[in-house]
């Protein structure tokens, strides 16, 4: 069995290895990544040999922190890293490279059809009726997107929404509200089989399907990183977050909105955001608007959006596509039995 884990920040960590009465046998541990003293690798696969399978990727991690010399020098690679390569391997996960990756990148959208695209995207990868596929989204209109278990009282100011022309819809995952408007955001969806983060406890794969993303920001000048829970960071502050949701079918839809130039000040009159939230947002009293991306660039959004794109394909592979005839008539289908309605939005008043 054999499983790759690229950290994110660091190196690729291969785990080769069998499973023999419920055991890890013969493993081999391999990568790109830094170790001193040499043996300290022979160690690890010591290490490894003999554990119970069902060890998730934390105990064994656990189990080979502890049974490494202290003076052991890992660059690029973590204890942990050893263990989630190892649960991939024995999980059976998929790879990136493993897949035919597509990509939609289509004019402008209501709200409500950007949400249902989503979960019918994600339905359509889930059944094996769509290859995984990377889409990035044009908005045609103000937006607060609220995620799925939010109140909608304390999160939005109706009126004030309403005085600026700002659609409020809610999306099937979880996190926090996102204040849209069209040109100021990239916003991107992955729809991809469960397969590519098996052996992955949820906070590992959202570094990990974002990883990607960290270095195309490297390529336009951003040094960037995530920071647990669910968001990519500079030092000047948060550039994105991150939302994601498993479906029974077998998928992962994961999403992610950065912020470009966004108006500050009419975003803190739409949304009931508290002093610690501003705070976490990198928002000043004084400040009009929040441009991370603008800024720190120089570029265009339209180019960043290329070059974000160009990095994908240049990692694993990307070829042109467009949302079918059937999946527009059923996400259509589910604007007006969902999306668009007031049970849906006002699911937790």
């Amino acid at each position: 069995m054999h499983g790759e884990y690229k950290v994110p920040g660091g190196k690729l960590v291969v785990a080769d290895v069998d499973v023999v009465d419920g055991l890890l046998h013969a493993p081999r541990i391999s990568g790109d990544f830094f170790l001193e003293p040499d043996a300290a690798l022979e160690k690890i696969d010591a290490i490894l040999d003999g554990l119970p399978a069902g060890l998730d990727a934390k105990a064994i991690g656990a189990r080979v922190e502890a049974g490494l010399p202290r003076d052991t020098v890992m660059l690029g690679i973590t204890p942990e890293a050893v263990g989630i390569a190892v649960r991939r391997a024995v999980a059976r996960a998929s790879d990136w490279r493993d897949h035919d990756w597509r990509l939609i990148h289509e004019p402008p959208q209501e709200p409500a059809l950007h949400m249902a695209l989503d979960q019918v995207l994600a339905e359509e990868v889930g059944a094996g009726r769509r290859p995984p596929t990377l889409r990035v989204w044009e908005w045609a209109s103000p937006a607060v997107v609220i995620g799925s278990f939010q109140s909608l009282r304390n999160e939005v100011d109706a009126e004030a929404a309403e005085r600026h022309g700002v659609r409020v819809v809610r999306r099937i995952s979880g996190g926090g509200a996102m204040f849209i408007e069209p040109g100021n955001t990239i916003t991107y969806s992955l729809y991809a089989p469960e397969t590519l983060v098996a052996g992955m406890s949820f906070v590992e794969s959202y570094a990990f399907l974002d990883d990607w993303v960290l270095g195309a920001l490297g390529e336009v000048g951003i040094k960037a990183w995530y920071q647990p829970l669910n968001d990519i960071a500079s030092e000047q502050g948060k550039i994105a977050g991150a939302a994601q949701k498993r479906l029974a079918s077998g998928a992962v839809l994961h999403h992610v909105t950065m912020a470009y130039d966004i108006d500050a000040e009419k975003m803190l009159r739409v949304l009931r955001i508290g002093r610690e939230k501003i705070s976490d947002k990198g928002i000043a009293s004084a400040v009009k608007r929040v441009d991370p991306l603008r800024r720190q660039t120089g570029l265009p959004r339209e180019e960043i959006i290329d070059r974000m794109v160009a990095h994908f394909r240049s990692r694993y592979g990307l070829v042109g596509d467009q949302v079918g005839e059937e999946e527009l008539r059923l996400a259509h289908k589910y604007v007006t039995d969902k999306f668009s309605t007031p049970e849906w939005t006002a699911r937790v008043p």
